[in-house]
């Protein structure tokens, strides 16, 4: 697939080019994929019968920690790597281009919160920063390089030094995001309490065994108070996609214009359909050299105006980095 093609991903604006475009990527990959490919032809499926993004087929999430998922043969640039529970196998991303992954995370996080420069980014992400390749820490990385506000940096585990440095950003009246995983910000805000009025507080998932599960909405209530605002944000993402999802209130979340997400019926799991709740299917057209259709094992509900909600994981699947909480 040609760059100019690849291209016409980020101008998508409407549901007749997602399809067009979502057939067009299904039929490349499925020739140019051998594991996509083999998925297709062992659960049956007759490629010329495939007439709508609800047909494709969506290869499942587990197959990135047991084959090597890539459309056409590359050596890749880097390699993004999953957090694994002890014994697990962790799942890998083959990245042909990290640039198409930097306009991807660039473009939609834009479209939802405007221009990168504005913003002070700080990240909170211990469990990341003491692995190598993970993809959330290289979009902070790239979104702190991209800032004009020099306090952007990451915090590791000096909790003192990020309320010190929030308190000077507040007094400056600094519109700021501090993306951070959910036992750290925990840990945080009980530590401190600091009333955030020009800060968005990015939850981006992830427990691992660090603390107690709970609810999005009873960790969502702890930092409220904690920081006095009236909404938690969250980015939902994982390794093997290279686009996002934001909710700015009540756990929402909407996409960018090329990734859409769907609902399978876990006891049959070919059967998808565009509302209601399910198992998630998501359809990420930006993973043009891997899979684009991917299913996971997050448990939602969309709704009719494909926004949708992560309600947990299904029985048996791995705890993952990303992982969010069960309701």
């Amino acid at each position: 697939m040609c760059d100019e093609t690849i291209a016409k991903i980020f101008t998508i604006n409407n549901a007749t080019d997602f399809e067009l475009m979502a057939l067009a990527v299904f039929q490349y990959q499925y020739q140019h994929n051998k594991v996509y490919r083999q998925w297709c032809q062992l659960i049956g499926v007759d490629v010329q019968q495939i007439q709508h993004s609800t047909q494709i087929p969506f290869l499942p999430i587990s197959f990135f920690k047991t084959h090597i998922v890539t459309t056409t043969t590359f050596t890749p640039a880097t390699i993004f790597e999953s957090s694994k529970t002890t014994g697990a196998q962790s799942s890998k991303h083959f990245i042909k281009d990290v640039q198409l992954y930097e306009q991807s995370f660039l473009q939609a996080f834009e479209m939802f919160y405007g221009n990168t420069k504005d913003w002070c980014f700080i990240g909170l992400l211990p469990s990341y920063l003491e692995r190598n390749n993970a993809s959330l820490v290289y979009m902070v990385q790239t979104l702190i390089a991209q800032s004009n506000i020099a306090a952007s940096g990451f915090y590791l585990h000096d909790l003192d030094k990020l309320y010190t440095t929030l308190q000077q950003l507040e007094v400056n009246k600094q519109p700021t995001i501090l993306f951070g995983v959910t036992f750290a910000l925990l840990d945080f805000a009980e530590k401190y309490s600091l009333p955030l009025q020009h800060t968005i507080v990015m939850e981006t998932g992830g427990m691992k065994g660090r603390r107690a599960e709970q609810t999005r909405l009873e960790v969502h209530q702890l930092l409220q108070e904690s920081f006095a605002t009236q909404q938690i944000h969250s980015e939902y993402g994982m390794t093997e996609l290279l686009s996002q999802a934001y909710a700015k209130e009540n756990g929402q979340y909407f996409c960018a214009p090329w990734m859409k997400v769907f609902v399978r019926n876990e006891d049959d799991p070919l059967q998808v359909k565009t509302t209601g709740k399910g198992v998630l299917n998501i359809i990420d057209l930006a993973n043009i050299h891997s899979c684009s259709f991917i299913a996971t094992d997050d448990v939602g509900t969309i709704q009719k105006d494909g926004s949708f909600e992560v309600h947990g994981r299904i029985d048996n699947s791995d705890i993952r980095g990303c992982s969010l909480m069960v309701v």
